[in-house]
Parts: structure tokens; C-alpha cells; sequence
């Protein structure tokens, strides 16, 4: 049962929050209080549809005593009756702790890990497939960085997703994706396995991430690779080290200054990424081992050709619609994988 203490707390915060935006207020606290209120605003209306509930079975079963009300009321308390753990659940839900950076853009990466030419055709195989899936869910994808393979594979990406809630969908991809299948390298039909890394950081702004311009190295450089429209022969290409911390970054696009913005815009996604894993780590020691940690170096997901079937080991789903999936069909999966979060927050909220 979730306390009334706090269903009116919040309910309370609404009305204020809709009664502060009604009498107007300046151009930057007005942002600030839409922002909020568009977060509070359906846990307020599941707090209203659950209150209704209630009060129509209290009405309902205090007309059985009415005899001309007593049949319509034996009707209407089974129904309510059911609709009530129902409603209490999407309240539950709805009252999660919410993850800040849900709603941001992401930054994707992408490299080839073991497996020599054949995980870089993979790692192609993986950017094609997000491509896909951002497509289908009409965000803006954007490569910002590419490093190709004489094969047609990739050295690395990174790209950029805009849209609705991109980071909240994308952030339990990141891990060791593996593959098991014959390569076109292999000319003995010998089924190979490969890997390839994946990391969805959100998006940072200036103002989540402080960098000290005494904290960074700028080096410029040539850029080298198998050719292609990202290499060049000017050094032009840009590497910036953040000297506390040791995170590297390089942009090789062919004009200088573009590379410093795509270098700086990636260095700030992984620091601030570094700042929410130290965080995490404090608020739960045990965080490392749940949904969407985001631990690069955990194995979550084997594309199995011969098979047909795509395996997520942190839930133990198998679908046989591995076409589907590199196609970009990965709501399935994506739905799966926040149900069961949801369901271990659900679980803390208990203890």
C-alpha cells in the first residue's frame, strides 16, 4: 500500500507547480517549472484515476444497503474490485525514482573487440542496426566520427541520437554484443564468435560537466586509416586528454575546428557518464550487477546465425527473429529489458 502521506505530497507540488506557471514567471524559472511539471504531471493523474477508484467502491458498497441499489452495486464492486491493483501498480510504476538523464540525447560508440576483421564487419552490422532502429522511431542519427576497415567493417564509431527519450531507450545496449556465425573471411564454413563493444552515454551540457582548460591537452595530429571521406592527409586531426582523469578522445573530420566541438562534445558525455557510475556506485553497491549499470566489459547479448536467434543474458530472453533484429526490431527486447528494471525497483521499494 503506498502511503497517503505521499500521494498528496506530490499532488500538492502539482497544483502548486500549475498555479506558478499560470500567474507567470521569468524566462528562466518558467523552464525550470515546465520541466517539472511535465515529470509530475502523469504520476499526478495515476495518483487522481487510483483516488477515483477508491472512492467509487466506497460508494458502491454503500449502496448495497439501498435495496434499489443493491443489484447495480453487485455489479460495479467486482469490476472495481479488479481494476484496483491494476491502477495501484501503474501507481507504483509511475512513482519509480526516475533516471535524470532519460530524456537526453545519446551518444553512441561502437569497436570492434575480439575477433580481427570480423568483428569490425559486426561492429557495421550493429551501427546499421541502431541506424534502423533510430529510423523507426524517427530520432535524428547523426555519425560524428567513423574509422572504416578495408573490408567494409568499422575501426570505431561515434554518433550522435536526438529525439524523445533516446538515452531512456538506448542505455541497456551498452556491454559486449557476440556473434556467432560463419565470416565471409572464412572460406572453411567454420562458424566463428566475435565481439564488439557498445556504449550509449547520455548527452552533457557545459553545465553538467566543468572543464578546466588547464585540465585538458590539445594535441593535433594526421589522420591515418584504411581512407575513405574521415581520413585526410592535413593534420587536422584533434586529440584532447583530460589530464585527471586519463579520458582520451579523437576527431579526425577534415576541418580542425569541427573536430575540437565533436571531441569536447564526446569528452564531456564520458565524464559525465564517469560522474553518474561513481554516483551509482555509492547509492548501491550492488548497482554493477543490475539492467542497464552500463558496464562495457559485461557480455549481454549473442547474435547466433546458424541459429536464428538473438539471446539477452542478463534476462535470459531468446527470440528466434534475429533478421527482424538487425533490421531494427529491437522494441521487444528494449521492453523486456525496462520491465525487468522496473521490476527490481519495484522489488527495493518493498524492502
Amino acid at each position: 500500500m503506498i502511503p497517503e502521506e505521499r500521494l498528496e505530497q506530490i499532488l500538492q507540488r502539482f497544483q502548486y507547480l500549475e498555479a506558478a506557471m499560470a500567474e507567470g514567471v521569468s524566462g528562466a524559472e518558467i523552464a525550470d517549472l515546465a520541466r517539472e511539471y511535465s515529470e509530475i504531471k502523469p504520476v499526478a493523474e495515476q495518483i487522481t484515476a487510483y483516488r477515483q477508484l477508491l472512492t467509487d467502491l466506497d460508494d458502491a458498497e454503500a449502496m448495497l444497503s439501498d435495496p434499489d441499489m443493491k443489484e447495480l452495486a453487485e455489479d460495479e464492486i467486482p469490476q472495481l474490485k479488479a481494476a484496483l491493483p491494476v491502477a495501484e501498480e501503474a501507481l507504483q510504476l509511475a512513482l519509480l525514482p526516475k533516471d535524470a538523464a532519460d530524456a537526453r540525447p545519446a551518444m553512441l560508440e561502437i569497436r570492434p573487440g575480439t575477433g580481427g576483421d570480423e568483428a569490425a564487419l559486426f561492429a557495421g552490422d550493429l551501427l546499421r542496426m541502431y541506424q534502423r532502429y533510430a529510423e523507426a522511431r524517427g530520432w535524428k542519427f547523426e555519425i560524428i566520427e567513423e574509422q572504416a576497415t578495408e573490408l567494409g567493417g568499422i575501426k570505431e564509431v561515434v554518433a550522435h541520437i536526438k529525439g524523445e527519450n533516446v538515452f531512456a531507450r538506448m542505455k541497456y545496449e551498452s556491454g559486449v554484443h557476440r556473434v556467432q556465425r560463419v565470416p565471409v573471411t572464412e572460406s572453411g564454413g567454420r562458424i566463428h564468435t566475435s565481439a564488439a563493444t557498445v556504449a550509449v552515454l547520455p548527452e552533457a551540457q557545459e553545465v553538467d560537466v566543468q572543464i578546466d582548460p588547464g585540465d585538458i591537452r590539445i594535441d593535433t595530429m594526421r589522420a591515418s586509416g584504411a581512407g575513405g571521406q574521415h581520413v585526410n592527409t592535413t593534420d587536422s586531426a584533434v586529440r584532447i586528454t583530460h589530464i585527471p582523469t586519463g579520458v582520451m578522445v579523437v576527431s579526425a573530420e577534415k576541418s580542425q575546428h569541427r573536430n575540437r566541438e565533436i571531441a569536447m562534445q564526446v569528452l564531456r558525455a564520458r565524464l559525465y557518464d564517469l560522474e553518474r557510475q561513481r554516483i551509482d556506485g555509492e547509492r548501491s553497491a550492488d548497482r554493477a550487477s543490475q539492467v542497464g549499470s552500463g558496464d562495457r566489459s559485461e557480455r549481454i547479448r549473442t547474435y547466433n546465425f546458424p541459429q536464428g536467434r538473438m539471446s539477452d543474458h542478463r534476462i535470459n530472453l531468446t527470440l528466434y527473429k534475429l533478421d527482424q533484429i538487425l533490421q531494427g526490431d529491437l522494441d521487444e527486447t528494449i521492453d523486456a529489458l525496462t520491465a525487468d528494471n522496473q521490476a527490481r525497483l519495484l522489488a527495493e521499494m518493498g524492502q
